[in-house]
């Protein structure tokens, strides 16, 4: 059995294609044309590229969004952080990281707000939230699971295009303005029970059953 450690072919590959694809994005914009010319980067053939990309630029976007992912909470500390101050340096290192290869970002981000990519971008938006409220501690596994990663979500994607065309202190700005208003609407639903008109009608509804 094999233990090392090291990345396999497509791992490594599929690195390499993306580290060509960021040099090539803004010339090229992100399409086909650039797969293939990051695949022909790496000496790769049409047969390559299909087997290692199948489906092409949205294959690439997806290595892009989780590299930035990962270069933004490799190494990054919540320790002596309030859960808002963690979600607010996950995001803010997230900006970063995507900034780090700002050109490259913007085209992916394009090509994701097509009609035909939205799907891929909501998806990895979410898959960018998860991973910020994990890093953050979060361990909920009820409803509240959903909703904090829809939310954040709904927070990541403004501020994203805004550290982009706008820079980091307005993003910033922008992203602790959202923060409060989450948390204070965290707080305000805290001491309100959305579960009682269910739990009503279901005691009305064992009474009526059950009567005689």
């Amino acid at each position: 059995m094999n233990t090392s450690t090291e990345p396999d072919w497509a791992d490594r590959m599929e690195q390499a294609v993306l580290d060509a694809a960021v040099e090539r994005a803004e010339a090229l914009g992100w399409n086909r044309r650039l797969v293939r010319a990051a695949c022909e980067a790496n000496s790769l053939s049409r047969g390559d590229e299909e087997l290692l990309l199948p489906n092409g630029p949205r294959d690439l976007a997806a290595l892009l969004s989780r590299r930035h992912d990962a270069r933004a909470l490799d190494g990054l500390s919540s320790e002596g952080l309030k859960i808002r101050e963690r979600i607010f340096a996950g995001i803010s290192a997230r900006m970063e990281a995507g900034a780090a290869d700002l050109e490259a970002t913007k085209r992916c981000a394009g090509f994701l707000a097509l009609p035909t990519n939205a799907d891929l971008g909501l998806e990895l938006a979410w898959e960018s939230a998860d991973r910020i409220w994990r890093w953050a501690g979060d361990t909920a596994t009820d409803e509240n699971h959903y909703s904090k990663r829809m939310i954040l979500s709904g927070i990541l994607i403004p501020a994203l295009t805004m550290r982009w065309f706008d820079g980091r202190e307005a993003a910033e700005a922008f992203v602790q303005r959202r923060i409060d208003n989450v948390m204070t609407f965290e707080k305000w639903k805290a001491g309100k029970d959305f579960d009682a008109p269910l739990r009503k009608a279901t005691e009305w509804l064992g009474r009526m059953r059950y009567r005689g």
